[in-house]
């Protein structure tokens, strides 16, 4: 495993960049196969958690939103991410990125941006987990129904295990992370493999699902675009967060292009064919909701038997997207308590493994609190915040083909500024439309907007209270930089 101190300078020279990474034992890396089933797990995990942009907007412009945004948001944010992490390859990532363009303000900002945003994330899983649960143990879902602190108490109780145990295995390392995403995938992808392969013995032609989408494509749905996005955008993100454990990966300048593209083309095959398949029974939104979704779905195709193996492939889902999700936040605090920016106990990770426990703990029981919300109010306050964050690093990587046009990159864009407009232009077009619906629709969510206020404040005040303590400990002395200054 690499790791790489997080307050070095970045230098374009190669020479000099590999003089500061640390080399640990081969077998505690992530491998490319290991990289490309967290990079699917971070980003999609299957086609669990996109029945609700179904019922909100209908199922015309679900699809459309599904074909049309891996071009305007996933691809362009998958290429910068190639390019940068391959640039820098560091633990910390993005951080890193905007740090070293637009200095400690920003970088902070936008760290406390994601992480309140995977914060949010992280209590999403638990709570889906608890709903394919209820599919197959009924009583569950009526204790949810109950509307009480006794009915809520069991799920909540049944997150907090999906939350401990996503917490144990990532106190292990990495390495283990990875080796679970790459079963997790197997299991999914052949649950949702053998939905379609009922639904093409049943129905034989995916006309009806054509039919579908063109007739509710001549429907008026009215404010439904802010949740329509909030829901798309939270299917579809993430492809930058895999860049904080950058540190752990073996040969990052050569996996994380391929890892990257692998896992990309399986989220838009594994949302797209199973929306078509779901779509010719039923587009009823009771149903296409997180309540029901592909259980549901899969038992009104196949039976219950279809039905109970996509609630079971459903919790495994949701668990592999635990994991891979608490990995990379995790990675956060701890160059962030090597800048300062944190206190120091964030700093300290476990021996041989790299583990920031103080970090992963800490992560966990905030995601255990914030399981209480429901589904679509994170998914609001996600898709605001993730929004932000993201623009600071398309903005990055434009500042840095400026100012450091011969850096060594293994990956580069390709098709010169002509590429980069693709790749910048469109996402920036996509965050515009997110405030456009956020102006237009606030009113409807005053609580969501209020949270992710919040959130920018406490970055600036974070900022100001912590900037003489990160003057001071500028070098302060981590477990990989006391590696790199004995060199």
């Amino acid at each position: 495993m690499f790791l790489t101190a997080p307050s070095l300078p970045f230098d374009s020279d190669h020479q000099e960049l590999e003089s500061a990474l640390v080399h640990l034992p081969a077998e505690r890396r992530l491998s490319m196969p290991a990289l490309a089933c967290l990079v699917f797990f971070t980003t999609c995990g299957g086609a669990f958690a996109i029945e609700p942009l179904i019922g909100a907007v209908g199922p015309g412009w679900a699809v459309v939103f599904i074909i049309v945004t891996p071009l305007v948001w996933s691809l362009p944010t998958s290429l910068m991410v190639a390019e940068l992490a391959t640039m820098m390859p560091e633990e910390g990532g993005y951080y890193i990125w905007v740090r070293e363009t637009f200095g400690p303000f920003w970088a902070v900002q936008q760290a406390c941006w994601t992480m309140a945003t995977a914060v949010v994330w992280l209590a999403m899983f638990p709570v889906l987990f608890v709903t394919y649960l209820a599919f197959l143990i009924p009583a569950i879902g009526a204790c949810a129904a109950a509307h009480s602190w006794r009915g809520a108490l069991v799920p909540w109780l049944i997150a907090l295990l999906v939350i401990l145990t996503g917490m144990g295995i990532n106190l292990r390392g990495a390495r283990e992370v990875g080796g679970s995403a790459k079963i997790n995938a197997a299991i999914v992808l052949g649950a949702f493999a053998l939905m379609l392969m009922v639904w093409l013995k049943r129905f034989g032609t995916p006309g009806t699902a054509i039919e579908v989408i063109r007739h509710d494509l001549t429907t008026d749905h009215k404010s439904v675009l802010l949740l329509g996005l909030s829901y798309v955008v939270f299917n579809y993100s993430s492809w930058d967060s895999v860049s904080t454990y950058a540190g752990e990966v073996s040969q990052p300048q050569r996996n994380y292009p391929r890892a990257i593209g692998i896992a990309l083309l399986m989220a838009v095959i594994c949302y797209l064919l199973p929306v078509m398949a779901g779509i010719t029974v039923t587009i009823r939104p009771e149903v296409w909701s997180a309540d029901a979704g592909w259980p549901v779905i899969a038992q009104l195709l196949g039976g219950n038997w279809l039905g109970s193996v996509i609630a079971a492939a459903g919790m495994v889902s949701m668990w592999g997207l635990f994991t891979a999700q608490l990995l990379y936040v995790s990675r956060l605090p701890y160059v962030m308590a090597c800048d300062g920016w944190l206190p120091k106990v964030f700093a300290q990770t476990s021996p041989g493994t790299a583990v920031p426990k103080v970090a992963i703990l800490v992560f966990s029981a905030i995601g255990a609190l914030f399981a209480a919300f429901s589904f679509g109010s994170l998914a609001i306050i996600s898709c605001l915040l993730y929004s932000g964050a993201l623009t600071l690093e398309f903005l990055s990587l434009i500042v840095l083909r400026i100012r450091r046009p011969n850096a060594h990159r293994a990956f580069r864009v390709a098709g010169g500024w002509v590429g980069m407009a693709y790749v910048c232009v469109t996402p920036f077009a996509f965050c515009a439309l997110v405030l456009f619906a956020t102006l237009r629709d606030w009113r409807s969510f005053p609580v969501q907007i209020l949270v992710v206020g919040l959130v920018v404040a406490a970055g600036v005040i974070l900022y100001f209270l912590r900037r003489r303590f990160a003057r001071r400990d500028h070098h302060l002395d981590c477990p990989a930089r006391k590696e790199v200054h004995s060199q």
